[in-house]
């Protein structure tokens, strides 16, 4: 496939010029590319390759996948135009899942990923009521004092954790929220025990939620969705019972349908109910 030769002229910063075709390189039918794709596409040195993949890929702006030789768009585009990540298969898929996951449980539903210490929201159906959940598109959250980031970093190693979280104390945002990597720790172990999360005024006080991590054919988590209500009642009860069911359920059909895993295979992975 050729690429439109790199723009010149007296006013432009070759090294923007660079970056920006680089990231215009993705698409539906090449969502991912190696260096060497990307230079040869660009007709830029390997070096000059890695500089700006580097670069973009500290500002978010590309993710480098897990075989560590390829990389594919970042969350921060959201920021900037989502129309890509929303036409991947993984959100335009969970469409539909989420729509029906909020008609049968009258709670906003939503899809996110994680982007480093948050979360991105990348699809949100609200709940057919006065009152609904408020995040868009694009919102962003702490992944440690919400429950679907919880969601997406339950599986993490604790090099990984340490990694990810270097400093104490983490920010507060209820007294629910934890603050130290230990107590952070303790409660990703009760999750990843259980495979699901629910939280009652856990990160925003009046809001309850059910989460679930979605997996992708290796059993990798690349993203969480969650049900949510607003200022209103939900038993607990519900929550780890018909509400759970209904989450994990909506989790393991965009799984298959996303990333041609059985349904009923992701759904055998996920362990009996366990009440505290």
């Amino acid at each position: 496939m050729g690429q439109s030769p790199l723009p010149e002229g007296k006013y432009v910063v070759p090294a923007l010029a660079q970056g920006l075709s680089l990231l215009n390189l993705f698409s539906r039918d090449a969502p991912t590319l190696t260096a060497p794709e990307i230079a040869t596409r660009l007709g830029l040195s390997r070096t000059t390759v890695f500089r700006l993949l580097h670069t973009l890929q500290l500002m978010g702006f590309v993710s480098r996948e897990q075989d560590e030789r390829s990389y594919s768009p970042g969350p921060a585009l959201l920021n900037r135009g989502f129309a890509y990540l929303a036409s991947l298969d993984l959100v335009e898929r969970a469409q539909p899942i989420l729509q029906r996951l909020r008609d049968e449980t009258g709670m906003s539903a939503h899809l996110a990923v994680r982007d480093g210490q948050e979360i991105v929201y990348v699809a949100r159906f609200a709940a057919r009521t006065t009152v609904a959940s408020s995040v868009q598109i694009g919102t962003r959250f702490p992944v440690h004092a919400t429950v679907m980031g919880r969601m997406t970093i339950c599986d993490l190693s604790d090099r990984e954790l340490a990694a990810l979280f270097p400093r104490e104390p983490l920010a507060a945002f209820s007294e629910q929220t934890p603050t130290t990597l230990l107590a952070l720790k303790e409660i990703l172990s009760k999750d990843r025990a259980v495979g699901y999360a629910v939280s009652q005024s856990y990160f925003e006080r009046g809001v309850s939620s059910v989460a679930a991590p979605v997996r992708d054919v290796s059993g990798r988590i690349v993203a969480a969705i969650n049900i949510t209500a607003v200022d209103s009642h939900v038993q607990i009860e519900d929550m780890h019972e018909a509400l759970r069911d209904a989450v994990l359920k909506a989790s393991a059909e965009i799984a298959g349908h996303s990333f041609g895993v059985e349904v009923e295979h992701v759904l055998r992975q996920i362990p009996e109910r366990r009440l505290a």
